[in-house]
């Protein structure tokens, strides 16, 4: 626990009692974790079970669950601390040219320590509760980049 004192806060989980007996449990090298499976055929990351961070907003390691709308979309931006942009394009019907015109929503959702992504990977996103005023969804899985060269404008339906 002592790498992830790096804020002014004490940093601990909120179901992890830290100052366990001798009798009540063994002591462990990494130390009692608390993780959870979110469920909805998302497996809980390696790094969210094995690693020290600690993330109160997190939906696998902490009291935030995922309910609600599942939703793709193409990372345009990392430059928040723990929050991500997400870009949704989709198809708007106009009737009086009986054509389809393409629009985007830029969604905001916070992303644990355990993922790493970059500008231009696709991720899967839950709805949970309000996180902060913006932030309404948390990352469930992220699928590496495969576009080449700059992902901003680019179109893409999932």
């Amino acid at each position: 626990m002592a790498d992830v004192q790096t804020e002014k806060a004490f940093q601990k989980q909120q179901g992890v009692f830290l100052n366990n007996k001798k009798l009540l449990a063994k002591k462990s090298t990494t130390g009692v974790r608390y993780w959870k499976n979110v469920g909805l055929g998302f497996k809980t990351p390696k790094e969210a079970v094995e690693g020290t961070y600690v993330d109160k907003k997190c939906p696998f390691t902490s009291n935030v669950t995922i309910r609600g709308r599942i939703l793709k979309g193409m990372v345009v931006s990392t430059k928040m601390s723990r929050t991500i942009v997400v870009r949704r394009d989709y198809l708007h019907y106009v009737k009086k040219y009986n054509r389809f015109e393409k629009r985007h929503t830029n969604v905001h959702a916070h992303i644990s320590p355990c993922f790493k992504v970059t500008e231009g990977d696709i991720v899967t996103i839950g709805q949970c509760r309000p996180l902060s005023k913006t932030v309404r969804f948390n990352v469930l899985k992220v699928t590496p980049n495969q576009i080449f060269g700059s992902a901003k404008k680019q179109f893409m339906l999932f």
